[in-house]
């Protein structure tokens, strides 16, 4: 056995009893302990781990196989061979005893007497004396039972106290959960499934490349926990697929090594026995009413089950057949010959109603036919639509592709069927599937409607998880298709295209694609078509600087789109309202887009409606909210396979992780975003996350490095900047500009700001203009500015940046000697710095108090049990079992900080382990 490299993903605690027993037994207290789990879950590992950590041990291993279970003493023939030197030093009968065990003469009658355990508990004992030792046996339900016996007894008096013999020896045992150990009085260590994270990490450890996040989550989903198959299914993947970039085969391949380990007890079983597992692998709802009907069809007695009930291989009860694991079903139904799978779905599609169950017995009736079938291609189209309609994505998918493949003749029938395979693969988060897929449908696609709706579909999927230019390259061809057929879904391209263009940073794209959507206007409109137009016009007078122009259209969107039943209406309605300064409308239109994307199960609407949930959550000021809908919409954009989408949260949660103060997680979100958008062209988040960058250095003191950033970003093209959010940062780069003494390219870059607050008559966008002002003025003029901003800020929303012109007021005030005054200012910015967990700005701000001769009183303590959104998280996934460095891969987040956020989880929540918050949250 080879040391396999450490830590071994998803093992901490099993790591940490192994390293555990050896330092006990470098002090002279023996153990024993059976790691017990399923084929592939890590049990030689974790050997390996343990003979890697004891290099100062006496390493004694074996393991036993199917070919020698029944040669007495075979098993332990092969641990002993290394040290048969010193079996002569034992007492004679104890040496004869062992003798005959490596001569191969050993018989039963040794155990009986107890003669050759007791010999082998001295042998261990002698061996002792020299160092400890580590006997390590994998496989130990393999081992002939003479040796498993023996082994049994030796382990069961290695006391942990050494009360029983005192010697300083480890035996390690690994099985597989069916196999009748361990006996009495011996330690057992169940191993159960990796969770996701774990997953994921095991396959960025086999993986060549840098896995993509949506195929990792695909392959955690198929592994279900194992992670040898994980590592089986990474090694049967080309480095395009695993990057992302080809589609992942369909299914995905098998696990060769895991099947055979499964298999093995099942071969065991009367062929009766293994009918009836095949028929309940290929129905994954086998109730037990259909359960009987089944075997009653096939002529087996149900009784027949009770061999693989005894083995431990499956449950029979209500629900009807319950395989202990997910990859032993898939290996029963993969290995059984091909007339057998088509005969026990034949005999399903037979038992099946087709008015209460129609896709089930149309799947069935399809597996059971391998020629292609008109009649059969249009009931699963049929079935599929009904599974569309309740929000079953991946079984519609799954039903319109295998329609596909069973049309006859006719390319427009099997076209539209890929191209609903795809659009629900998409819905179901398989975005690389729905490409492949698109690919199949083109060149049969019959007409330019038909392509034009598959080039819109690829562009809407490039568009979240591909590149900027490629959306909207797609998406404008695909309206130049459907202009002369379909105006309305032309126009809905077009939108999809300017969206490209925002998110690529590219408002000349973005003004290419309104003008040419512009003519398209018509009474007959739908009013969905209205707002979108209506949409394009607004934000092309706003990037061409007519902010007066972009406010009829703007009210028009605002208007409209709550009549229209889609999110993304409702979307681009927050997005007008925010512009327009009415805050609590864009609040809410973003919160009514998430809840009915959810509410039709519309998986990847989801992660897009949190994005601008969270934004205007954060531009409203409501930084709490902001976070928890960042930090679900990155979750939901990982598991649905959108990496633009994750991008975007990510950006926006480094840019609120720069205003709590949090360094280490602003730079490790910031550049994973900037990372992403670099090579996605996505000047969104790559904006975002400089304006985060710029506003850490601000908070830490560093003007110039943050006015450099700032500047860069105003200068950055698309794909690496944003001209929204150049404008929206520009107060902070007013800050950082006037500090470093640069104020005339702070009036310079105000005038791009102050014509657009001005426009939206928005409190508190009228005083962060009012503040900027204030920087740039001198003398009276100054605090007049101040106050004014003061004044509007109180009319507003954003109580963070009212603390922050509190402390820029304060601390000019200060400056000026007017120390009374200042501390008015400065006290409340304290406050609301301390309740808004800003950390940097409230040091800061005590900094400035102090210097008024005030002295600082200290933080005021939080609420017990009140736990942040990021805090609520990081439990959560504490109590699933996830180890800090799990919990800080999945929110990007460094391990220390992870440690650091349970220890305060911790203390609010007056628990002392993670066993005591795994039982406090639900």
């Amino acid at each position: 056995m080879t040391p396999l490299p450490s830590p071994l993903h998803g093992r901490d605690s099993a790591l940490l009893s192994l390293s555990s027993m050896l330092d006990g037994a470098r002090t002279g207290r023996g153990g024993a302990l059976l790691l017990r789990g399923e084929p592939g879950f890590g049990k030689t590992a974790l050997l390996a781990y343990a003979m890697g950590e004891a290099p100062d041990f006496q390493l004694l291993h074996g393991c036993g196989t199917e070919a020698e279970a029944e040669l007495p003493y075979a098993g332990l023939h092969r641990v002993l061979r290394p040290v048969a030197r010193r079996v002569p030093e034992l007492a004679p009968r104890q040496a004869e005893a062992l003798r005959r065990v490596l001569d191969g003469e050993a018989d039963e009658s040794d155990h009986r007497a107890c003669l050759l355990p007791a010999a082998l508990l001295a042998l261990l004992a002698l061996l002792a004396r020299d160092g400890p030792v580590l006997v390590c046996v994998d496989d130990a339900d393999l081992l002939d039972a003479p040796s498993r016996e023996a082994l049994a007894f030796v382990a069961r008096r290695l006391d942990p106290a050494g009360a029983v013999i005192g010697d300083a020896v480890v035996i390690l045992l690994t099985s597989r959960p069916d196999d009748g150990l361990p006996p009495p009085g011996l330690p057992v260590l169940a191993l159960s499934a990796l969770d996701d994270t774990a997953c994921a990490a095991v396959a960025d450890q086999a993986a060549p490349v840098a896995v993509a996040e949506g195929v990792r989550l695909r392959l955690a989903a198929a592994a279900a926990g194992n992670p040898q198959a994980v590592t089986e299914l990474v090694a049967a993947l080309t480095p395009d697929q695993l990057r992302g970039v080809c589609p992942l085969p369909e299914p995905l391949p098998p696990c060769a090594g895991l099947q055979h380990a499964f298999l093995r007890p099942v071969r065991a079983l009367p062929d009766p026995t293994r009918r009836l597992l095949l028929i309940a692998a290929a129905e994954e709802e086998l109730d037990a009413n259909l359960l009987v009907r089944a075997a009653d069809a096939a002529g087996i007695d149900l009784a027949a089950l009770e061999p693989a009930e005894s083995a431990g291989l499956v449950r029979v009860g209500p629900a009807g057949v319950e395989f202990r694991h997910p990859q032993l079903r898939a290996a029963i139904y993969r290995t059984a010959p091909l007339a057998r799978r088509r005969a026990a779905h034949a005999l399903l599609a037979g038992l099946l109603d087709a008015s209460r169950q129609p896709l089930r017995r149309a799947w069935h009736r399809a597996a059971a036919g391998l020629a292609p079938d008109h009649e059969l291609a249009e009931e699963l189209e049929s079935a599929a639509t009904s599974a569309r309609r309740r929000g079953g994505f991946a079984t519609a998918s799954a039903a319109y592709e295998r329609a596909a493949e069973l049309s006859t003749g006719d390319d427009g029938a099997k076209a539209r069927r890929l191209a609903a395979a795809a659009r629900d693969a998409w819905h179901a988060g398989r975005s690389a599937h729905a490409r492949d897929l698109l690919d199949r449908a083109l060149p049969v696609a019959p007409g330019a409607a038909a392509r034009g709706e598959l080039e819109l579909l690829r562009g809407d999927i490039d568009l979240r998880d591909g590149r900027a230019v490629d959306a909207y390259e797609a998406l404008l061809t695909a309206a130049h298709r459907l202009v002369p057929i379909d105006p309305e879904l032309a126009i809905r391209a077009m939108m999809r295209a300017g969206e490209a263009g925002v998110y690529a940073g590219d408002h000349h794209r973005f003004l290419q694609v309104a003008a040419q959507a512009a003519p398209l206007r018509a009474a007959g409109c739908s009013p969905q078509a209205t707002v979108m137009l209506d949409y394009l016009e607004a934000l092309s007078a706003i990037f061409l600087g007519r902010f007066g122009a972009a406010l009829a259209p703007l009210r028009a969107v605002l208007d409209g789109a709550p009549r229209i039943d889609d999110p993304s209406a409702l979307i681009w309605a927050s997005i007008a309202a925010l512009i327009l300064g009415d805050n609590a409308q864009g609040r809410v239109m973003a919160a009514r887009a998430v809840a009915l994307a959810r509410g039709r199960g519309a998986l990847t609407m989801v992660p897009k409606a949190l994005e601008f949930s969270a934004y205007a959550e954060f531009w409203t000021g409501r930084h709490a909210a902001a976070t928890a809908n960042a930090l679900e919409g990155l979750r939901a954009a990982t598991e649905t396979g959108q990496g633009n989408g994750a991008c975007h949260h990510l950006a926006a949660l480094a840019l609120l992780d720069a205003i709590h103060g949090d360094e280490q997680t602003c730079r490790l979100r910031a550049r994973t975003a900037l990372d992403r958008a670099g090579l996605y062209g996505l000047g969104l988040p790559a904006a975002l996350s400089t304006w985060a960058l710029a506003f850490l250095d601000l908070s830490l003191g560093r003007h110039a490095d943050a006015a450099g950033r700032l500047r860069g970003l105003a200068r950055a093209g698309p794909g690496q900047g944003h001209m929204a959010v150049a404008a929206l940062s520009v107060p902070t780069y007013v800050e950082a500009a006037v500090r470093t003494g640069a104020a005339d390219a702070a009036r310079a870059a105000f005038t791009t700001f102050e014509p657009w607050a001005d426009s939206t008559s928005s409190p508190d966008n009228l005083a962060l203009a009012a503040r900027c002002r204030a920087l740039l003025s001198e003398g009276g003029q100054a605090e007049e500015h101040f106050r004014a901003a003061l004044d509007l800020h109180a009319m507003g929303e954003r109580a963070f940046e009212r603390a922050r012109t509190e402390l820029l007021y304060g601390s000019l005030l200060r400056r000026r000697r007017k120390r009374t005054e200042a501390r008015v200012e400065l006290r409340s910015a304290l406050e609301s710095f301390e309740r808004l967990h800003a950390d940097r700005w409230a040091a800061w701000t005590r900094a400035e108090l102090r210097a008024t001769g005030e002295s600082a009183r200290p933080r005021l303590a939080e609420p017990d049990g009140e736990l942040t959104p990021q805090q609520r998280q990081i439990a959560r996934l504490a109590a699933q079992g996830a180890t800090n460095r799990e919990i800080a891969a999945q929110l990007f987040l460094s391990p220390r900080t992870v440690e650091h956020h349970l220890g305060n989880i911790f203390a609010k929540l007056s628990v002392r382990s993670r066993v005591e918050l795994a039982n406090l949250l639900p």
